[in-house]
């Protein structure tokens, strides 16, 4: 279409009805390339205007042969990965440098990609990012078939920073507990110190559910008002978009880099985990607005910290049992004389 209504344009002004600048104008292009135009019509006809590229092969074009060994790898070492993964794991293993466009246009002719119908979502306002590292950390829990029946279920508990996107502490476990938080908590303070808020859902480890309980607080929620750190519990999942769209990533990315290192337990899995943040974080982390560390130090020592990690019980007093009367007592000595009404021998009355 493009090119028919340059023909019409060129045709004017080789009849005359339009000049050169003014056809300039119209098509976007300079006066001499108009001139050209008009001279390869008046020479060729309508087939001058048409791109002498047409039904060409690029230039630039990738060899047959690259395309071939790019998709024998894929089918091969990554059938369900998505595009930009699969892009990245054939540079770094197999130094098969291709754009992440180019890859996706291959796997989608070839059946191993299929485009994402997009549809029209809820439209929810981003919250500004906090401006320091350590100002809110979202935390949240993931339980789901992390080792793909290789080995057992278990949860992974994110933390993760508000202002800058960077994961801060990772750890799998059997179930989101509040052992669990508690432990990648410990993991935290220790790598980076207190934050001044923890942003959380309203999970039972987080924040008591019952009507008549919602100003006690849970064992977690303890501990971080001991150490002074304000819990914050989001009302719906998209107020911690941030942890929520990160545990996504992870179960794509975090799932299959396990599966290509063969890691089948949550003691390996751990192990790894220092890894696969330092990457992550390289990947996906965005600068902060203010460069200065809102995390404080740790102010207690690693006994006191031990016993604030620590699921604690309040001490019930109980009063001693009473002492138990047998029918074989004998009566106090007031309850004796109150039974007595005289004594005709002394004369006297009770």
């Amino acid at each position: 279409m493009a090119e028919a209504d340059r023909a019409l344009v060129a045709q004017a002004v080789v009849d005359g009805r339009l000049k050169q600048r003014e056809a300039a104008e119209r098509l976007g292009l300079s006066v001499r390339q108009v001139k050209r135009l008009a001279k390869r019509l008046r020479e060729r006809g309508e087939a001058g205007v048409a791109s002498g590229r047409r039904g060409k092969r690029p230039d630039n074009a990738l060899a047959a042969e690259v395309r071939q060994a790019a998709m024998s790898l894929v089918r091969a070492r990554h059938p369900d990965f998505g595009p930009t993964f699969a892009a990245e794991k054939l540079s770094e293993e197999h130094g098969l440098s291709l754009s992440r466009e180019t890859l996706r246009k291959w796997m989608a002719e070839d059946g191993l990609w299929r485009p994402k119908r997009r549809r029209e979502a809820r439209v929810h306002w981003s919250r500004p990012r906090r401006a320091r590292v350590g100002e809110l950390v979202q935390v949240d829990g993931s339980p789901r078939d992390w080792f793909e029946g290789r080995g057992p279920r278990c949860a992974l508990i994110v933390f993760i920073d508000d202002a800058t996107s960077r994961l801060l502490a990772l750890r799998f476990f059997r179930s989101e507990t509040t052992e669990a938080c508690m432990e990648t908590l410990r993991d935290h303070l220790a790598a980076h110190g207190r934050p001044v808020a923890l942003y959380s859902d309203r999970h039972s480890v987080f924040r008591v559910n019952r009507k008549d309980g919602e100003d006690a607080p849970t064992q977690f929620t303890r501990a971080l008002k001991t150490l002074d750190i304000e819990p914050i519990h989001a009302s719906t999942p998209q107020a911690k978009g941030r942890v929520e769209r990160a545990n996504l990533t992870l179960q794509d990315r975090l799932v299959k880099e396990m599966r290509l290192r063969g890691i089948d337990g949550m003691e390996a899995a751990n192990s790894y985990l220092p890894e696969f943040m330092a990457d992550f974080n390289r990947r996906f982390a965005a600068p902060p607005r203010d460069a200065a560390d809102a995390h404080r130090p740790v102010l207690h020592g690693a006994e006191e910290l031990d016993l604030i990690l620590r699921e604690q019980a309040e001490a019930v007093s109980r009063a001693p049992p009473a002492r138990r009367q047998w029918a074989t007592e004998t009566p106090p000595l007031a309850n004796t004389w109150s039974m007595a009404t005289s004594c005709p021998c002394h004369g006297w009355n009770s």
